[in-house]
């Protein structure tokens, strides 16, 4: 068995930026076990399995796949950098001419277009609801909020902290998995408000850590912007914003929280490997 597969750093439009996702075009469905083993191969935050849905289908010319997400240990349920790069494989190296691919996941149904130089995803919005007070480390926090649908605990520093003391930040993965063990979070969102008025004008920072996923720290996560973007829609008043990833790669999304529920997660994407997986 030949299998196409691409490496493709999202939410950028540098190499070496962004987060990496390794992107698999599949003729035909696979064992899970063969899943899980090659995403655990290819040692990325997450691996996306793009399937035909259909056997007349063609990658090039198709508007609607399966998508399946896995990082090196288990499936998800959502990945929002790992859709972004498998829509990038398809319009970027397929050359799909469709201004706007369908994708069948345990999500529901997820839509990417092309939107100049970027790629839009339109994805659900989770809003997280706020639980206790706490402290990360020795920071002060302004809020901690919980996201039961994507098991996300988001803590908000205090306004007081700036981008500097979130990227100081390093959390242990040992210490954070001891600490939770009941299977409710698999994700800690850190976040702090930013600085639209210094360009080029973030709306809020954030860092990701999800070792409950065998991920220490994600680079760039577009699951847990569909969480921010509700926090943050409601505490600034806007449904355009501009984000930040601050980790050691970085990333920037464009987000517009939309009427019916959804939100719209923008960024570009660069194709940085391509080859064939040999099995």
């Amino acid at each position: 068995m030949e299998i196409p597969i691409f490496t493709v750093d999202a939410f950028t439009n540098l190499p070496f930026k962004g987060n990496p996702a390794a992107v698999c075009l599949l003729e035909n469905k696979l064992q899970d076990e063969l899943y899980q083993k090659i995403a655990a191969e290819m040692n990325l935050s997450e691996t996306a399995f793009v399937t035909k849905l259909k056997p007349t289908d063609s990658f090039s010319s198709g508007a609607r796949f399966g998508l399946r997400w896995f990082t090196p240990t288990n499936e998800i349920a959502l990945c929002g950098h790992a859709t972004l790069a498998s829509a990038a494989a398809l319009f970027y190296r397929k050359e799909n001419p469709n201004p706007v691919v369908e994708f069948e996941t345990l999500s529901g149904e997820l839509q990417v277009r092309q939107h100049g130089e970027s790629l839009v995803m339109n994805f659900p919005l989770n809003k997280p609801e706020v639980q206790v007070k706490a402290t990360v480390g020795d920071l002060p926090v302004q809020e901690v909020c919980y996201c039961k649908t994507t098991k996300k605990l988001v803590v908000r520093l205090a306004d007081t902290c700036d981008r500097s003391a979130l990227t100081s930040l390093s959390p242990v993965a040992e210490t954070l998995l001891k600490s939770e063990s009941s299977g409710k979070v698999k994700s800690i969102i850190i976040t702090s408000k930013g600085a639209p008025t210094v360009q080029p004008g973030y709306d809020f920072f954030s860092r990701n850590f999800a070792p409950w996923n065998g991920i220490p720290e994600d680079p760039v996560t577009g699951s847990a912007h569909t969480v921010l973007a509700a926090y943050w829609s409601e505490k600034l008043g806007k449904k355009k914003m501009l984000a930040y990833q601050c980790s050691k790669r970085g990333g920037e999304l464009e987000l517009e929280v939309r009427d019916d529920g959804r939100v719209d997660i923008a960024g570009r994407a660069v194709v940085l490997l391509q080859g064939t997986l040999k099995l």
